[in-house]
């Protein structure tokens, strides 16, 4: 069989391609986006070793050795210690609530004990619900308590300087003590899931309407733009309450993830974080053009959130610029408060400082996407 082939017609078919990218902009500016944020994040912003990790220290005392202690916590770029305190309860708030990854507690009369040869205690507390981001910073603390007062230890105390044997160094990993990566990664795939599918269905079921013409027929009828949102909403809730009742089932009986928290205020973050990714995906509706748009869309918010969330990196490990990128992220704050609740217990007092971003953006989303989608039927 012959084949005719003709350059003329490839070029002038290769031309055409060209043309229509060139109309689709937003196509064409995801294709080059895409792979340009994926460069910047995996090259910028993911780091596995987190260091300057907040600390806080309950000092019940305020001695030459405690004073050498802090510094050289600080010195090993591991820790910062933000608030120095001589309250525990109040340190068990600031790891409770997510604002302190450890907490270091040197008791009352810790240097007289050194000097007597007695080996005080120093306990060390880490919020381990994410067992990568506290790995690499209890084992440098491990290396540095043999030598963070070797310099206070001289003269007739030099006996003391025998590794370790001068204190008893006690590390108590809190909320996931042995450091099961299932109970980190459970209650985040929960929202990375709600994220993804929220998103993507009510944004191809309302460009789907608008492809196929059938939004114009429904408009011709008495129903209300409000009530066409609403009942585009209303389904995908439901979606959503299925999809986290079987994620709830499959952590508890396949995964033996503890849930310690009160299940009515999961339910109100729940609720809260689903409206608020349904109100992204009506946004992004009125935006694209058709189904193969609204895809790309998706996909372009879901990156930056699967990645600056700290669902797959650890959040503190990332440069300040990505972090607060990720703070305005409705996923970073859903799985700060679905850890918190399921292996913490957390209550309303802790949960408030990551629901309120949440109902802010859900907010800000709900008076975009009804502006939007208003013109839109317009």
């Amino acid at each position: 069989m012959k084949i005719n082939f003709s350059a003329y017609r490839l070029i002038a078919m290769i031309r055409k391609e060209f043309v229509q990218l060139r109309r689709d902009r937003l196509t064409f500016a995801m294709m080059l986006g895409i792979p340009l944020i994926q460069l910047i994040l995996f090259g910028f912003a993911i780091n596995g070793d987190p260091k300057q990790l907040p600390t806080v220290v309950v000092a019940h005392e305020q001695t030459a050795f405690t004073r050498a202690i802090i510094s050289s916590l600080e010195n090993s770029r591991y820790f910062h210690v933000i608030s120095t305190t001589s309250h525990e309860k109040e340190a068990d708030m600031m790891l409770d609530e997510g604002e302190a990854q450890f907490s270091l507690i040197i008791p009352a009369g810790f240097s007289k004990k050194l000097v007597r040869g007695e080996k005080p205690q120093l306990l060390v507390a880490a919020d381990a619900t994410d067992p990568s981001a506290t790995g690499n910073a209890i084992a440098a603390l491990q290396q540095l308590s043999i030598s963070w007062l070797q310099h206070e230890l001289t003269g007739p105390l030099a006996n003391r300087q025998t590794g370790t044997t001068a204190y008893e160094l006690i590390i108590q990993r809190r909320y996931n003590p042995e450091g099961i990566t299932q109970y980190n990664i459970v209650p985040g795939l929960m929202g990375v899931i709600l994220t993804m599918t929220m998103i993507m269905m009510t944004a191809l079921a309302v460009t789907r309407e608008v492809e196929r013409g059938t939004m114009e027929n429904l408009l011709a009828t008495p129903i209300r733009p409000l009530e066409v949102l609403l009942g585009k909403i209303m389904p995908y809730v439901l979606i959503g309450l299925v999809q986290v009742s079987i994620i709830l089932t499959a952590a508890k009986l396949l995964f033996q993830v503890p849930f310690i928290g009160p299940a009515g205020w999961l339910f109100v973050g729940i609720m809260v974080f689903i409206v608020a990714n349904l109100c992204v995906g009506i946004t992004i509706s009125s935006a694209a053009r058709n189904q193969a748009q609204a895809m790309q869309m998706t996909f372009f918010f879901f990156l930056p959130s699967m990645l600056l969330s700290g669902f797959m990196f650890p959040f503190r490990g990332m440069p300040q610029w990505a972090q607060m990128i990720g703070e305005f992220l409705p996923l970073t704050h859903f799985i700060r408060l679905i850890r918190g609740i399921m292996l913490k217990g957390n209550g309303i007092h802790e949960m408030w400082p990551h629901l309120w971003p949440l109902l802010i953006f859900l907010t800000i989303m709900l008076i975009i996407g009804v502006m939007r989608f208003r013109q839109t039927l317009d």
